[in-house]
């Protein structure tokens, strides 16, 4: 059965330089593109469905991404050769100087994928991966596989879509941010042993990229792959603080890099991190450093640490 995908999709200042190539398979569609972005040139993209992306050339020097609305460019960060974009996440793209890429483009149906997943993941483990976005500039296999199914989009050589379908297992696979401790985690092997140093970093990893946003607790369960209920007792058993403590600290660790700034004011600082308003960032960092950010700042300037 053939797949129709649908994605809103806005562009200004991109076009195609070459005929697009592409097909449609069972609860997949591959699509092949070469375009050129100017300079200035943006995008957006959402797609209901799950949606894989690999670049053929390094576009990081070029082309800039972000996944939130109306954030300033620095919370853009390079375009990476290889990204997966769970079903309903927006997209937002910059070009910084004009360029030339190509790139797979790859619409999969949610129940495709868990059916490639969950025979080795089992269902949870599946289900978490595909609600976690993942990027890699590390794409050696990747594009070797993505080569060969650019190869089967432009010139069919069997009909039967097995082949092009497998291919496409094969690279979410491989992109996908699928924890090595996925069998144990189904088992419940992890019970005496808490959270991976790996599961931790990607808390870390995942807080930094979103600017210091407040990530709800199913968010933070669903970065490390394990359910809401048993991510918040390991997370309890690892540190000793419940997941909302832990991440207010690492919020306000960043409140106070960007306390040092000069050109920010405590409310801006307060907007960006998305504090409801000052008196709300005020009280939680209270709660953290024993002090306002005001007199926190104060102490800061006076030692000479501001900037």
């Amino acid at each position: 059965m053939s797949f129709l995908h649908a994605m809103h999709c806005r562009t200004d200042g991109i076009r195609v330089t070459e005929p697009v190539k592409w097909r449609s398979l069972e609860g997949i569609a591959g699509v092949y593109w070469v375009a050129e972005g100017r300079p200035g040139a943006t995008g957006y993209y959402l797609s209901p469905d799950p949606r894989i992306v690999v670049f053929f050339n390094d576009v990081s020097a070029h082309i800039r991404m972000c996944n939130h609305e109306g954030r300033p460019p620095s919370h853009y960060r390079p375009m990476s050769r290889a990204i997966y974009v769970p079903a309903g996440m927006p997209l937002w793209t910059g070009f910084t100087a004009m360029h030339r890429f190509s790139h797979l483009d790859l619409h999969v149906h949610r129940d495709r994928l868990l059916r490639f997943l969950a025979p080795s993941l089992g269902g949870s483990a599946a289900r978490a991966a595909l609600c976690r976005p993942a990027e890699s500039s590390d794409v050696g296999a990747i594009e070797t596989l993505a080569r060969l199914l650019v190869e089967e989009l432009s010139h069919p050589a069997r009909r039967h879509g097995v082949y092009s379908e497998s291919l496409v297992g094969s690279i979410a696979a491989a992109l996908l941010d699928i924890p090595a401790e996925s069998g144990a985690i189904e088992s419940g092997e992890t019970e005496s042993r808490g959270l991976a140093a790996a599961q931790m970093d990607r808390l870390v990893a995942r807080i930094e990229a979103e600017g210091g946003r407040r990530l709800t607790v199913a968010e933070m369960a669903a970065t490390v792959g394990l359910s809401e209920s048993w991510f918040t007792s390991l997370f309890k058993a690892t540190t000793g603080q419940t997941p909302l403590q832990w991440q207010l600290a690492h919020r306000i660790a960043l409140a106070k890099q960007l306390l040092l700034r000069a050109d920010l004011t405590i409310a801006g600082v307060a907007s960006q991190l998305g504090f409801t308003d000052q008196a709300h960032f005020t009280k939680a960092f209270r709660q953290v450093a024993a002090q306002t950010p005001a007199a926190w700042r104060q102490t800061q300037r006076a030692a000479g640490g501001g900037r």
